[in-house]
């Protein structure tokens, strides 16, 4: 286990991720016959009523899960276990989704002997078809059974669709002298969009934290990361980031006139952050992960509305497939991502070249303009130059094979 020390030192970052190293958390992975080979059904399970908290898409046709694991946080706001299958989304499948969804908590309750409202539920694939629930259920009695602390791999795997790897990161602090492990991991590929996407995303943690404190770190984290990645535009309806708090790190209470609050909310942040980053660099027949930083503001609502619309403009995303520094376009998303900015103190770069000055073109060389658009991260600077506040966007390139990937999606 190889662990980097970040930059201002307030928390560790661990290569060899694991979802299941914060105390208490087991996991696993199977193929239960919802996909032809792959895996397709995980659990994250926890051996005390862990506290919880979700975000969920705001897609007007939400899920039957989701509405699911809503009612089990609503409880008491602990859950001790989260199941998920992949292949088939369970979404615009009325009543019988819901009842499916509903059956799928009732049958994890059962085998680990647990009130049904401490099951967490949710689906990902495509829509409008019902689940095999006989094979989910049988699968659901091995994910149970084979629950370990080394499950975290399969897991990660068994929550994929059409995302080409899985998605982990893990950092560790130093919370009232006691060491604090915060895990994530996710899913999305397509369908990203903010607010929330087609993704999924689960963090485990140790520390001690009540619901509401919890809560509202996930929904501030969540504004600033997950909903600020784009890969084509398109919301989807099965979205979800859920964190879950054991406690049994031992450490006193958090809230935010906690001494060591800064730390922990940093830390926290960081695993959505690199979660985020790397569902927009998986982006559907991706090859570069663009990052958009946009500063000079009036607002942070004005700072990121205009890098959401230049990471998510198709045609800057295409001009960054063909290496073309057509700046042009990336005024355009700016301008009509808020119309009152001010275009005569607009500057933009490409990486460090200035290609804008002032709302003009500057003069630059072309040769390495197109350079930094070649680079496996491309990095845009907006500088609005009317105020002070700052946001970062991220998305990726588009491509010939994202056409590819979802012209056959169901065949």
């Amino acid at each position: 286990m190889s662990i980097q020390l970040t930059a201002k030192s307030l928390f560790e970052v661990v290569q060899d991720a694991k979802i299941t190293s914060p105390r208490g958390f087991t996991a696993a992975g199977v193929h239960s016959g919802v996909k032809r080979k792959s895996l397709d059904l995980g659990a994250i399970i926890c051996a005390v009523p862990a506290t919880a908290a979700a975000v969920y898409t705001t897609n007007a046709f939400q899920a039957p899960p989701l509405k699911v694991t809503q009612e089990s946080i609503g409880v008491e706001g602990k859950l001790k276990a989260f199941v998920v299958n992949s292949g088939i989304a369970n979404a615009c499948t009325g009543e019988r989704g819901l009842q499916d969804a509903y059956q799928m908590r009732q049958k994890t309750a059962e085998l680990l002997g647990i009130p049904p409202h401490q099951v967490g539920v949710v689906s990902t694939g495509v829509i409008g078809e019902y689940l095999p629930m006989e094979k989910v259920l049988n699968g659901l009695e091995r994910v149970v059974n084979e629950a370990e602390t080394e499950g975290g791999e399969l897991f990660a795997k068994s929550i994929l669709t059409t995302d080409t790897c899985t998605k982990k990161v893990e950092v560790s602090a130093e919370i009232d002298g006691k060491e604090v492990k915060i895990a994530g991991v996710a899913k999305g590929s397509g369908m990203i969009h903010p607010n929330m996407a087609t993704m999924l995303g689960f963090v485990t943690t140790d520390a001690v934290i009540d619901p509401n404190h919890l809560q509202s770190l996930l929904w501030q984290t969540t504004d600033e990361t997950f909903n600020m990645i784009t890969v084509d535009g398109d919301c989807s309806t099965n979205d979800m980031v859920v964190a879950m708090a054991s406690g049994l790190a031992g450490n006193h209470p958090l809230h935010p006139q906690h001494p060591d609050w800064k730390k922990f909310q940093s830390a926290f942040s960081y695993v959505c952050q690199e979660l985020a980053k790397k569902i927009a660099r998986d982006g559907e027949g991706a090859t570069r992960l663009i990052e958009v930083k946009v500063d000079g503001a009036s607002s942070v609502e004005m700072a990121r509305k205009i890098a959401k619309s230049i990471v998510g403009s198709s045609l800057v995303k295409s001009a960054v497939f063909g290496a073309d520094a057509n700046w042009g376009r990336i005024l355009c998303a700016a301008g009509y991502g808020d119309p009152i900015i001010s275009p005569d103190s607009v500057d933009v770069c490409l990486g460090p070249v200035s290609v804008v000055k002032g709302g003009l073109p500057a003069e630059y060389d072309e040769a390495a303009a197109s350079e930094v658009l070649k680079q496996e991260k491309v990095e845009i600077y907006v500088s609005l130059n009317m105020g002070e506040q700052k946001a970062t966007a991220w998305g990726c390139d588009l491509t010939y094979d994202y056409v590819k990937i979802n012209a056959s999606y169901r065949t």
